[in-house]
């Protein structure tokens, strides 16, 4: 496992400990589309893309992102679900900097996909 540290590290690789495994179910979602996004969040965590190189990325700690970060795609997240935050719909997103990030390493993404053109806040729903 490695945990974020925010500075460099070494592989700690063990060829023995090595596995290999395999996807089981897949699902395809279309481009700029909350309900495919929604309906495949049901089932599974879904992949996405989005922009974190923007402050109110970078230092969120609570609360819904409803603006501030547009769609040049640089970080890749983990959609975990979506739920309302007061009268917000959201997705939640899981990031990989660790449990001091944000919401214990989880940030909410407003589910607009009017933002960016239609592709959402931060562009989550550019390239699911």
């Amino acid at each position: 496992e490695y945990p974020y540290t925010a500075q460099d590290g070494t592989c700690q690789y063990s060829k023995s400990k090595a596995t290999t495994t395999g996807a089981s179910n897949y699902a395809f979602v279309t481009a700029n589309s909350t309900n495919q996004l929604k309906s495949a969040l049901v089932n599974s965590p879904v992949s996405v893309l989005i922009e974190a190189d923007q402050d109110v990325f970078q230092f969120y700690s609570s609360g819904v992102i409803k603006t501030g970060c547009g769609a040049n795609l640089d970080h890749a997240v983990l959609a975990v679900g979506y739920h309302k935050v007061g009268a917000i719909e959201a997705f939640i997103v899981k990031n990989s900097w660790g449990t001091d990030w944000g919401e214990d390493g989880y940030v909410n993404i407003w589910s607009n996909s009017a933002q960016n053109g239609g592709t959402g806040v931060c562009g989550i729903l550019s390239q699911p």
